[in-house]
C-alpha cells in the first residue's frame, strides 16, 4: 500500500481523468496495453514475496494453517476485531474478476485465478508477514513497501504498484459497466447508452454515462476523503458486502436453480455467511471513518434500481390490461368512419438482435396487417448491435423498396408466406425480373432530415407497421416510379405499386407510443415516492433509441397516462 503522500491529489485525479477518456476505446484494446503491467507487477511482488520469506523467516509460510486464525479470535478484542476490516483489502479486486464475466470467459477467468492470482498473493502476503514478524520497531512496518529491500528495486516498486493500482481500478470500471448492462436487461436501470465495442464477445459494452459518473464519483472521494485510511474502510465494507450478497445469490441457486436440497444450501450459507458476516461487523466499526460513503452511495442506487423497476413493471402490466388484438382494431375501424389522409405512418416497436451483424439478405421481413385491401404491412427491420442507420431518408427508401419488392412476389411466394417467421416474406434478395420499384434522384429535396443513427447498440431494430395516417412532409430525398416492365405486372400489384409511389410523395409521420405514470390522491408514501423518483429518472434519462434523431415535424407521439 502506497504512502497517501506518494501520489499528491492533483496527480491523483489527473491520473483518473485520464483513466476514464481511456474507457471508449473498449476492453479488448485496454486489455492489451494493460495486460504486460500487470503481469510485471504479479511477477515483481510474488518475487519480492519468496525473497522476504527466504531472508527474514522461513516459518511463516506455516501461518496458512487455521490454528492461527482460531487463535486470534480467541483472544480477540475491540482493536484486533477492528482490524479484520483491513484484512479484507487483501481481497480486494479479486471479485471485480468475477463480475468481469460479460468481458471474459469462464475458463479464462478460472485458470488466470487458481494458477496465477491466487499463488502470487500467498507468496506476497507470506513474504510481508514473515518481514514484519522480525520488524515491528519500524515505522508503517504494516506497510508493502517497506518490506521491499531499499534501492533501486523499492523504486521501481512504486512506479509498478502505481501502474498497477491504475490496472485494478479498470478492473472495477469494466465490471461497472457489466452489472450495469445486465440490470438494463432486467428493467432494474434507467435508460443509458450501451456501445458494444467487440464484434466477437456481445458482453464487452461501454457505457458513456456511467463512464463519467464514476469519474465524477472518483474524483469527489479522491479530493474531499485525502486520506487512504478512509478509503480503504469504504473499500473494505464494499469487498464484503459483495461478497455477503453473492454468498445468499448462490445458496438461491443452490436450492431453486440446481434443485438441491434445502439443507445443503442452508449448509452453504452458514459455511461461507458466517465468515462473511464477521468480516462485514468488523468492517461496519469503521462506518464513520470513511465507510458511511458506501451506505449512503448504496442507498441511493438502490432507490433508483427499485423505483424504475417499480414504475416500469407498472407499465407493463398496464398496457397488457389495456393491450387490443390487431384483428379487433381493424375490425373497429370500419365503423368508426375512419378517413384516409395522404401519405406514410411508420410506427414503431423494439426488437433486439444478440448478433453483431444481420447480412441485408436477412434484413428485412415484410408481411400484411389485415385484409389486403387495409395496405397496412407489418415490416420488421432487424439490425445487429453493431450495425449503424445513417438516416431517415436511407431508412425510408429501404422500407419502401422492401415493400414493393414484397408487393411484386407476395402472390408467387406461397412457401415463404407459411413459413415460421409467421406469413412474413424476407426481403434482400434481388428479384430474377429487376426490382418492384426504381428510384430517381431528387434534386430539388432541400437539407433537414435528421440523422437516425443507432444511439443503442444494443436494441437496433426496430418493427414498424406502415399505416396511411399521416401529414404531408417535404423531407424526402428519393423518389420511385414503376419499372419499365410495370405493363407485364398483374393489375392489383401495378396498382397497390402506385398507390404506394403515391404515399411516398404525400410525405412520411412517424408515430411512437409513449405511457406515462401519474399518482392517485391518497396513495401511500412509499408508493408516492417510488412513482416520483421514477417519474423523475423516465424525464432526465436517455429517450428510446428510436426516438432520437426523427424530424420533430414528422413526429406524432400517442402517449396514454396511467394512475395508480
Amino acid at each position: 500500500m502506497l504512502h497517501v503522500s506518494d501520489v499528491p491529489v492533483p496527480s491523483a485525479c489527473a491520473i483518473l481523468v485520464c483513466l476514464f477518456m481511456l474507457q471508449h476505446y473498449g476492453t479488448h484494446n485496454i486489455a492489451f496495453m494493460f495486460a504486460p503491467i500487470i503481469s510485471i507487477w504479479l511477477l515483481f511482488i510474488s518475487a519480492v514475496g519468496i525473497y522476504n520469506i527466504f531472508y527474514w523467516n522461513k516459518k511463516i509460510i506455516l501461518a496458512i494453517s487455521p490454528v492461527y486464525m482460531y487463535r486470534f479470535v480467541q483472544n480477540i478484542g475491540v482493536k484486533s476485531w477492528r482490524s479484520l476490516g483491513s484484512i479484507i483489502l487483501c481481497l480486494a479486486g479479486l471479485e471485480a474478476m468475477f463480475a468481469d464475466l460479460g468481458h471474459f470467459s469462464k475458463k479464462s477467468i478460472k485458470i488466470a485465478f487458481v494458477c496465477l492470482i491466487y499463488p502470487v498473493l500467498i507468496a506476497c502476503y507470506a513474504g510481508q508477514a514473515s518481514y514484519m514478524s522480525k520488524n515491528l520497531h519500524v515505522i508503517n512496518f504494516n506497510h508493502l513497501s517497506e518490506s521491499v529491500p531499499a534501492g533501486a528495486i523499492r523504486h521501481s516498486f512504486v512506479a509498478l504498484s502505481l501502474l498497477a493500482s491504475v490496472v485494478g481500478s479498470q478492473a472495477t470500471i469494466t465490471a461497472s459497466f457489466s452489472v450495469i448492462n445486465q440490470c438494463l436487461s432486467l428493467n432494474c436501470f434507467p435508460r443509458v447508452k450501451v456501445i458494444h465495442t467487440s464484434d466477437k464477445i456481445r458482453g464487452q459494452v461501454y457505457i458513456p454515462d456511467i463512464n463519467w459518473l464514476l469519474m465524477i464519483l472518483s474524483l469527489t472521494v479522491t479530493i474531499v476523503f485525502r486520506n487512504i485510511v478512509k478509503i480503504g474502510n469504504a473499500t473494505g465494507l464494499a469487498v464484503v458486502s459483495g461478497m455477503l450478497v453473492t454468498t445468499c445469490l448462490m445458496s438461491l441457486v443452490i436450492a431453486l436453480y440446481w434443485e438441491k436440497s434445502l439443507l445443503l444450501s442452508a449448509c452453504f450459507f452458514i459455511c461461507f455467511g458466517f465468515i462473511e458476516i464477521t468480516y462485514l461487523s468488523a468492517c461496519m466499526l469503521n462506518f464513520h471513518r470513511g465507510a458511511w460513503y458506501l451506505v449512503f452511495l448504496l442507498a441511493l442506487s438502490l432507490t433508483v434500481m427499485l423505483a424504475w423497476h417499480y414504475g416500469t413493471k407498472k407499465k407493463y402490466e398496464f398496457d397488457l390490461e389495456n393491450k387490443v388484438t390487431t384483428e379487433w382494431l381493424t375490425e373497429l375501424s370500419l365503423g368508426l368512419g375512419v378517413c384516409r389522409v395522404p401519405g406514410i405512418g411508420f410506427i414503431y416497436t423494439d426488437i433486439s438482435l444478440p448478433v453483431p451483424y444481420v447480412p441485408p439478405s436477412r434484413r428485412y421481413l415484410i408481411g400484411r396487417v389485415g385484409p389486403k385491401d387495409y395496405k397496412i404491412y407489418r415490416c420488421i427491420v432487424r439490425h445487429g448491435y453493431r450495425d449503424h442507420i445513417k438516416d431517415t431518408d436511407d431508412f425510408e427508401e429501404e422500407i419502401i423498396r422492401s415493400i414493393g419488392e414484397f408487393i411484386a412476389i407476395e402472390d408467387n411466394d406461397l412457401e415463404s408466406l407459411n413459413s415460421q417467421e409467421g406469413r412474413m416474406i424476407v426481403i434482400g434478395k434481388p428479384l430474377s425480373d429487376g426490382n418492384a420499384l426504381v428510384p430517381l434522384n431528387d434534386t430539388n429535396s432541400y437539407k433537414g432530415s435528421a440523422n437516425f443513427e443507432n444511439n443503442n447498440s444494443q436494441t437496433s431494430t426496430s418493427g414498424s407497421s406502415l399505416e396511411s395516417s399521416c401529414a404531408p412532409l417535404n423531407r424526402k430525398k428519393v423518389r420511385f416510379m414503376l419499372p419499365p416492365n410495370s405493363p407485364k405486372m398483374q393489375v392489383s400489384v401495378r396498382k397497390e405499386l402506385q398507390e404506394l409511389i403515391d404515399a411516398r410523395e404525400s410525405g412520411t409521420a412517424y408515430v411512437l407510443g409513449q405511457s406515462h405514470l401519474a399518482l392517485r390522491q391518497g396513495s401511500n408514501f412509499l408508493k408516492r415516492f417510488l412513482i416520483k423518483t421514477y417519474i423523475f429518472c423516465d424525464k432526465n434519462c436517455r429517450e428510446p433509441p428510436v426516438a432520437l434523431n426523427i424530424p420533430h415535424a414528422a413526429l406524432v407521439e400517442v402517449g396514454m397516462v396511467y394512475t395508480i
